[in-house]
């Protein structure tokens, strides 16, 4: 169970971009029991493929849109006077970012310029969290990264998230806006539909008793975090950045476990329902990916109180669990 300060949400109008999204609708179902106005933005809505449910959506206020769309947003947040947005939405696949990478740049930069712009106008928002990712960071030496290294992304995607957090930082700088941004390692959980990536990949592939192609060496370095812990340190954020004056500031978001990809996937074959195992081949076929990167959460640990409670283990069975269960379903 993720603990919140339920009376600094109780009555908070609250925006969420991308909320149909994996992370953006376990953030979603976490706030709305406990009092807090929800609106919802979602360039897709009422997708079969979310965790949320038909009693979710009725506790919901939905708009489908895009967060490009300026008057849009400004008419969703003078409407219902949002104070609280957790800016999610984006383009979040890196290889489709590779291929198109101008549709990475609209959704990602222009998106959170729009965002940022339409908040400013607004004047009313309290708390402004900006979801970036640890591949804004690109490939660095020295690891791991911590929040005070450059942004110095190569590829579409690494460099529109860097794009991102540097115009975050310049509207809380020029403007005042009271913006944090969020830097996390692989999320990973119950409800990611993005087949592409990993372990929802190795889910489906022992679900479906089907051949898994590993697209890297299998060398590659991540850390990997349950979503439940994410959603955790983006609400702990929330509610402390005023208390705090955490104004401008990046934080870290890892378990800071860093292991290959064979080793996660030696991990998932222990902990799978009914003891199946992964089959896998090498494909090797990787580019433009940074080959080792990890978080420090030394600073989200020391001034947010925040640590992942669940270990990696703990994590990839309740998510096997539940992939389990849904592929016997569909």
């Amino acid at each position: 169970m993720i603990m919140l300060d339920r009376k600094f949400w109780k009555d908070k109008r609250v925006l969420v971009t991308g909320f149909e999204g994996f992370l953006g609708s376990h953030l979603t179902r976490a706030i709305l029991p406990i009092g807090a106005k929800v609106v919802g933005l979602d360039i897709k809505t009422f997708r079969r493929q979310t965790i949320l449910s038909s009693q979710d959506y009725k506790k919901l206020i939905v708009f489908k849109g895009s967060v490009t769309n300026r008057k849009l947003v400004q008419d969703i947040l003078r409407r219902y006077s949002i104070n609280v947005i957790f800016h999610l939405a984006a383009e979040a696949i890196v290889g489709r970012s590779h291929k198109n990478p101008l549709c990475a740049f609209e959704s990602n930069i222009a998106g959170t310029w729009e965002v940022l712009e339409a908040s400013r106008q607004q004047g009313k928002i309290q708390a402004l969290i900006v979801a970036s990712s640890d591949k804004a960071y690109g490939s660095h030496k020295q690891l791991p990264y911590q929040e005070t290294a450059p942004l110095i992304a190569n590829h579409p995607y690494d460099v529109s998230k860097s794009c991102a957090d540097l115009i975050a930082n310049t509207y809380f700088h020029t403007y005042g806006l009271p913006i944090a941004i969020t830097r996390c390692g692989n999320i990973y959980g119950p409800g990611d539909f993005n087949f592409s990536r990993l372990i929802p990949d190795a889910m489906r592939s022992l679900a479906l008793n089907k051949r898994l192609e590993i697209r890297s060496d299998g060398k590659f370095v991540r850390d990997y975090v349950y979503v439940d812990d994410i959603v955790a340190g983006y609400l702990r954020i929330a509610e402390l950045l005023n208390r705090r004056k955490l104004y401008g500031e990046a934080f870290n978001l890892s378990d800071e476990q860093p292991l290959t990809v064979v080793k996660l996937l030696n991990q998932i074959d222990k902990v799978y329902p009914g003891g199946r195992k992964l089959n896998y081949k090498i494909m090797n076929t990787a580019k433009y990916e940074i080959k080792k990167q990890y978080l420090s959460s030394t600073k989200a640990r020391q001034i947010l109180g925040w640590k992942p409670r669940y270990s990696l283990s703990e994590g990839l069975r309740k998510t096997g669990k539940w992939y389990a269960e849904y592929f016997n379903q569909v």
